[in-house]
């Protein structure tokens, strides 16, 4: 994890605001401090909206010299959403918003951030997106439906209902699957792995042990040995292909 005095003075924040047929929605954007040319990371969020972790996140990715970039999902139903798991009122919220949520559009949404990602003021034209609970469900639909140059996935939950998508994943992708996570249960992780094995275009690594949402800063279930591990698989992955 960056010290946060490190990241005031290595980069600099933003909003970008995105159009699609039926309304617009606002972008976080975390830029590198210094550097012309840079590949862009869309960061997609979990159940809580962009809040303080995931812009954690976008910062961190800025700091190593991205251009991260996180779109506000649950535009239509709450814009601006922001919640904390250690607010009990908040999971209830969350999760509503969850339960109401149309992937098809959000695939949409995220394929516009996409699109609008590529010809931003210092991108590269190189994206990656990578999501967390429901932003790996969407990294995942993303990844099988639209396109982008490289996908990470953390423990996307209800995955295994879409299993069978894996075959149209056509860029790689890496997921990252908690073996104790309480969302993704022992069949629908062995379904998720079978049918990823068809696929060599998908790298998947399981952390035993750990609960769902193991990588969310300053979480619950933040595990200190698992969550560098699979963010240094990230790092590395995203190195090699944007």
């Amino acid at each position: 994890m960056i010290k946060s005095d490190y990241l005031k003075e290595h980069i600099m924040t933003d909003t970008l605001t995105i159009d699609v047929a039926d309304g617009s929605f606002n972008c976080y954007v975390a830029r590198p401090r210094g550097v012309a040319l840079a590949p862009v990371i869309i960061v997609l969020q979990e159940i809580f909206g962009v809040n303080a972790g995931i812009r954690q996140i976008a910062d961190e990715y800025a700091a190593q010299g991205y251009i991260a970039v996180a779109p506000d999902l649950f535009w239509r139903a709450d814009p601006g959403l922001s919640l904390s798991e250690q607010q009990p009122g908040d999971w209830a919220r969350g999760f509503a918003l969850y339960s109401a949520y149309d992937r098809q559009q959000g695939v949409g949404d995220i394929a516009a951030t996409v699109r609008t990602a590529r010809t931003i003021a210092g991108a590269s034209g190189k994206v990656g997106v990578t999501g967390y609970c429901l932003g790996g469900l969407m990294t995942y639909l993303t990844a099988a439906r639209t396109d982008a140059d490289a996908f990470v996935a953390y423990y996307g939950g209800a995955t295994e209902d879409y299993a069978q998508e894996a075959g149209n994943v056509g860029m790689p992708l890496l997921y990252h699957l908690a073996e104790q996570d309480e969302y993704i249960g022992t069949e629908a992780q062995r379904a998720i792995r079978n049918a990823f094995a068809t696929n060599p275009l998908i790298e998947l690594y399981g952390y035993p042990g750990c609960n769902h949402a193991f990588a969310r800063p300053n979480g619950s279930h933040y595990d200190p040995v698992a969550a560098p591990l699979a963010n240094a698989r990230t790092a590395a992955f995203f190195k090699q292909y944007l």
